[in-house]
């Protein structure tokens, strides 16, 4: 099988401490969203293990739409970010890696993350279901839950496209009314999104501090009722 490497060299300026962290138990899945300039949606994208710190050798998982192995990595040009699911983890998939995008004349950029996987492993923050789907015109509910820890953090569900918050008990005119969230005081805060129209689709967060898991939301046509309903006004 053919191995691919990659030799990043100024990424030996990033600590530990600064990358994110991710927690599963075996056997589970991690998709993590990277965020990258709009200037580098023509450029190579790819998720690699930091296999030999000392020397800053990153060995390539999978490039951008790509499926190799328990890892693929999907880019959404149109939403400035590319995501990597990893399936069927194990304790030695434990470790440190790397969103990156490739530039020819230049280091790389990329961000460092850390996933730990464990038998009993619990989230401090998760989502009852990672992929939602409703109707145009519909209603869709999403649940967040989170740690005894986190009670007092902000709560938040976030857009990805534009990076746009919706903050549990914050009732301003920058806030959507169709956007309803509010939390239950029992570690575990909701989302209603109402009247939903296509351009809703795509990728969310429930973020928690500075915690934020991604939900996939897609929107199907509306039922021809609906349709007629809409046209009438």
């Amino acid at each position: 099988m053919q191995r691919f490497w990659i030799f990043i060299f100024f990424l030996s300026s990033i600590e530990s401490g600064s990358s994110q962290k991710y927690l599963s138990q075996p056997g589970g899945m991690i998709t993590i969203l990277y965020h990258y300039d709009k200037q580098y949606i023509q450029h190579k994208k790819y998720w690699c293990y930091d296999y030999w710190e000392a020397f800053n050798y990153c060995k390539i998982q999978a490039y951008a739409n790509k499926t190799a192995g328990r890892v693929t990595v999907t880019d959404y040009p149109d939403q400035s970010l590319f995501t990597v699911t990893m399936r069927n983890l194990k304790t030695g998939d434990t470790g440190s890696y790397y969103c990156g995008v490739e530039i020819k004349w230049g280091p790389d950029v990329a961000e460092q993350f850390y996933i730990t996987v464990k038998s009993g492993a619990v989230p401090d923050v998760s989502v009852v279901e990672s992929s939602v789907g409703g109707q145009e015109g519909g209603v869709v509910r999403i649940q967040c839950l989170y740690s005894a820890g986190y009670q007092s953090e902000q709560k938040q569900w976030c857009r990805s496209k534009d990076r746009r918050c919706y903050t549990v008990g914050r009732n301003n005119t920058s806030q959507n009314p169709a956007v309803q969230i509010s939390d239950d005081g029992r570690r575990s805060f909701s989302v209603e999104m109402s009247g939903l129209k296509k351009s809703d689709a795509g990728w969310y967060g429930c973020r928690v501090g500075k915690l934020e898991v991604p939900v996939h939301l897609s929107i199907s046509d509306a039922a021809p009722g609906m349709k007629k309903h809409f046209n009438l006004s």
